[in-house]
Formats: C-alpha cells, sequence, structure tokens
C-alpha cells in the first residue's frame, strides 16, 4: 500500500518557494532534461495546460525565439511573457481543432499531455477514461507535431496499456514508460514518451491538415 496523500508534499513546498503553479512542474523537468523535450526557439503544445505549471518549464526552455501553446477545459492565469499563448479548449469536442488552430495552428517540436479525468473512484472507469484522453492526445500529436518530433502524454495504468503503447509505438521511433520521481506514492499514473514521429497524420479539415514543413528537429 503507498503512502497517505499528502496535499502539501515536498514538492509542494518546493514548487511554492520556486514559484511554480503546480509540482507537476517537476515532472516536465524530469522528462524534459532526460529525454530532451524542449529547447530553445521550440515550438510547444501542451494539453490539460492548467493551472501552469508545465507551461512555466516550456515557456522558460523555449525562451522568446520559440511559442509555448497550453489549453485547457478551464481559463489559464495570463503569463507575462509574450511568447506564450492559452485557450480554453475540450479536446474531446467536435470544434477541438478548429479552436486549436485559431490559438496557434502548428506545426509543433513537441505535444505534451498532462491531461486527467475527474476521478470517480472506480478504478476500471477511471482507467478508461483516461486512456481515451491519452488516445486523444495522441491523435492531436500525430496530426500537429512535426517529423521528428516528441510526445509525451500521462496515463493511468490499466487493462488497456499495452495495447495504446502499441500505438505510440506505431507513431514514433522510440517509446520510453516513465514515473517521474515527483509522482505521488499512491498514484497509478506513468507517463509514455514518444521520440521521432515517424509520419504526420492529415486533419480532417483546417490550415494544421497539410502536415509539417520540412525542417525536423
Amino acid at each position: 500500500m503507498g503512502k497517505p496523500y499528502r496535499p502539501k508534499d515536498h514538492y509542494f513546498q518546493q514548487a511554492k518557494r520556486q514559484g511554480l503553479r503546480a509540482r507537476s512542474a517537476f515532472k516536465l523537468g524530469e522528462l524534459a532534461e532526460r529525454f530532451h523535450l524542449l529547447r530553445p526557439g521550440a515550438r510547444v503544445l501542451d494539453l490539460g495546460a492548467a493551472p501552469g505549471g508545465f507551461l512555466q518549464i516550456i515557456a522558460q526552455a523555449v525562451g522568446p525565439s520559440g511559442q509555448a501553446v497550453g489549453v485547457d477545459l478551464v481559463p489559464i492565469r495570463p503569463f507575462s511573457e509574450a511568447w506564450v499563448r492559452t485557450a480554453v479548449v475540450d479536446v474531446l469536442a467536435d470544434d477541438a481543432e478548429a479552436r486549436l488552430d485559431a490559438v496557434a495552428p502548428g506545426p509543433f517540436d513537441a505535444v505534451l499531455s498532462d491531461m486527467a479525468p475527474k476521478t470517480t473512484g472506480v478504478r476500471a472507469t477511471d482507467e478508461a477514461r483516461s486512456h481515451r484522453l491519452a488516445e486523444r492526445a495522441l491523435e492531436v500529436a500525430r496530426k500537429r507535431g512535426k517529423p521528428g518530433s516528441a510526445f509525451a502524454t500521462k496515463l493511468f495504468m490499466g487493462g488497456d496499456f499495452e495495447h495504446f503503447r502499441e500505438q505510440v509505438r506505431q507513431a514514433y521511433r522510440e517509446v520510453k514508460v516513465v514515473r517521474p520521481e515527483a509522482t505521488r506514492s499512491a498514484s497509478i499514473e506513468v507517463y509514455l514518451v514518444g521520440l521521432g514521429l515517424k509520419q504526420v497524420l492529415r486533419a480532417e479539415s483546417g490550415p494544421a491538415a497539410t502536415g509539417a514543413p520540412p525542417g525536423a528537429r
């Protein structure tokens, strides 16, 4: 059995001291360092970005020559950096593609997702909802990532995990499964990281449908 849930643990306190909006920023920091997901001048899309912990890490890494785009179901408190854009977008909605085009059509050097469902306490239900969000994140990444781009998504471990990992393997040259150090001990979440997008999918409509231009990472 895992340790009891502590909302104000070490990483919470550390995030507060460093002015980070969420302790989850440390998870992305670890992933970015291990797999070189972020670089100056990169364009990065952050799905499930509220309250903005990931975006803070992205914005600092890409700098003013890059672009950090964050979307979520709820508004994200504005950033002072001009290269950060945010918008309210439900990625499962029918108008998601149009809304993503409106905020930033891509292509992107990395698509990251920290999306998670509202948990019900019923593990099978929570796992199924988590996997649906991860699958949608993968769809977005395959349509909006540059050839050779990176992908990372959070998901809850469950019966469909291997099937989803195989989907990521089909799309990316390398796939890693990571449980960042900042993950709470009782959590069933992991992150799947895809490195080297093999082929850009065509979206059904919108300016992002044409895929990426030459000049991949």
